[in-house]
């Protein structure tokens, strides 16, 4: 079976984001979210459907941070 390149890349996507998702639940939802906030910018003017799928996990993820402690 051959895969597209594309379809090779949306595998990635789903991979980095899968593993996102786990680094937050380990504790580490703000290292989670600065990744996603530059998966975002490195995807903003070139994919926009990648950069959703990112774009969507950081907000989902943004209202789990306490950004008040150090």
């Amino acid at each position: 079976m051959q895969y597209r390149q594309a379809d090779r890349i949306d595998g990635l996507a789903d991979i980095l984001v899968a593993s996102l998702e786990a680094l937050a639940k380990a504790g580490h939802t703000d290292a989670a979210c600065r990744l996603a906030g530059r998966a975002c910018a490195q995807l903003r003017d070139v994919d926009a459907r990648r950069w959703q799928k990112f774009n969507a996990l950081l907000h989902r993820l943004s209202k789990q941070v306490r950004w008040d402690e150090p």
